[in-house]
C-alpha cells in the first residue's frame, strides 16, 4: 500500500516543524519539458503532451538541478514547470551518458534538499516525481537494495533499488527518507513487455549523484580517473570457489602495475565495497576522481593482499 509522504512523516518519530517538510521537499522538484527536435518544449497533443516529461531535483545552490540524460533525449533547449504551473528556460549544463545523469542550470534558486546517509535495507523511503506528465506526486515504499550495478541500463550503475511505485515521467524525480532528505535520484523502471511499474524500480545513489554533478558543473563533463587495468568475470568452475573479478590486463604505465597488480589476480574488494562482477569496479573506480587513493584488495592463489592505487586522469 502507498502513502503519502506527510503520512509517512507522522508514522516515523520526527523533530518539531517536520510537519512543513513536505511543502519544502517539493518546492526542491521539478517537472522537466524537454523540446525535441522538430517541436517547442510543452508542445500539447491531445493527449497531453508531444514530448515525454520528466522530473529533476535541486542538487547544489545556483539554481542547478539534477534529471536523467536520457528525460532530455536529443533536446536542444528545456524547460522546467512549477507546481503553480508557470514555464521557465534552463540551460543544459551538461550530460554524462555513462551513468545517464545530466545537469539542468535555471535562472532562480531553488532550495537544495539536504543528502542523507546511504539508506539501509528495508529504511521507508518515498519517489517524488511527474509521473505520466501528470504533475509531481508521492509515492512510498522500502528500499529493497543497495549498490545495484547490473540492472543493465547504463554503463555505469550504483542504484538503490525500490519498491516506490515509479511510472514514465517519474525519471529525474527524488528518492527521499523520511526527513525529507535525498537518498537517491529516481532512474529507471525495471519493466518486462510494459513500461509500467512492477515494483522493481531504481535511483542513482547521491554518491555519484554528487560526483556527476559536480564535474558537470565545474567542467562541463565527467573527469574519470583510471587505475590501469581491466577486469573480467569468473569462469563458472572458479565461482564454485572464489568470489571477485579476475584481472585480464594491467596497463605498462598505469598506477595498479606499480602497485603490483598483476593479470590472474583476483579483485574482491575496491574502496571499501565488495566486488562481485565487473561492474561493481566500474562503479567503484567512477564515484571517485583521478588523484584519489584506492584501496583495493584482491587474492593471488590461496593469498589475500591489499594495496592502494591513486587514479589517474
Amino acid at each position: 500500500m502507498h502513502i503519502g509522504l506527510l503520512g509517512l512523516l507522522l508514522m516515523t518519530p520526527h523533530p518539531a516543524g517536520a510537519d512543513m517538510l513536505t511543502a519544502r521537499t517539493m518546492q526542491s522538484v521539478v517537472a522537466v519539458l524537454p523540446a525535441w527536435p522538430g517541436q517547442n518544449s510543452g508542445q500539447q497533443s491531445n493527449r497531453g503532451r508531444e514530448a515525454p516529461e520528466g522530473t529533476a531535483v535541486a542538487v547544489l545552490p545556483g539554481g542547478y538541478l539534477a534529471t536523467n540524460a536520457h528525460v532530455l533525449g536529443a533536446a536542444k533547449s528545456v524547460d522546467i514547470r512549477l507546481g503553480d504551473g508557470r514555464l521557465i528556460a534552463v540551460k543544459i549544463i551538461g550530460r554524462d551518458p555513462k551513468s545517464d545523469l545530466a545537469l539542468l542550470k535555471a535562472p532562480s534558486e531553488f532550495p537544495v534538499l539536504s543528502v542523507a546517509a546511504p539508506p539501509g535495507l528495508g529504511e521507508k523511503v518515498c519517489a517524488i516525481g511527474n509521473q505520466f506528465g501528470l504533475g509531481l506526486s508521492v509515492t512510498c515504499g522500502v528500499v529493497s537494495a543497495s549498490g545495484r550495478t547490473n540492472a543493465g541500463f547504463n554503463p555505469v550503475e550504483d542504484f538503490i533499488q525500490t519498491d516506490a511505485a515509479v511510472n514514465p515521467g517519474g525519471s529525474g524525480g527524488a528518492l527521499v527518507d523520511a526527513d525529507g532528505r535525498l537518498v537517491g535520484l529516481v532512474s529507471a523502471i525495471f519493466t518486462k513487455k510494459s513500461d509500467a511499474n512492477i515494483g522493481v524500480n531504481f535511483a542513482a545513489s547521491m554518491d555519484l549523484v554528487m560526483r556527476v554533478m559536480t564535474d558537470l558543473r565545474d567542467h562541463g563533463k565527467v573527469i574519470a580517473g583510471h587505475a590501469g587495468f581491466q577486469v573480467g568475470p569468473l569462469s563458472a568452475d572458479e565461482r564454485r570457489w572464489l568470489s571477485g573479478v579476475k584481472v585480464v590486463k594491467v596497463a605498462r604505465d598505469g598506477p595498479a602495475l606499480a602497485e603490483g597488480l598483476q593479470a590472474g589476480d583476483v579483485i574482491i574488494e575496491i574502496g571499501g565495497r565488495p566486488v562481485i562482477r565487473p561492474s561493481d569496479v566500474a562503479a567503484a573506480l567512477y564515484l571517485h576522481r583521478p588523484g584519489d587513493a584506492l584501496s583495493l584488495r584482491f587474492r593471488r592463489g590461496a593469498n589475500e593482499n591489499g594495496i592502494t592505487v591513486r587514479l589517474q586522469p
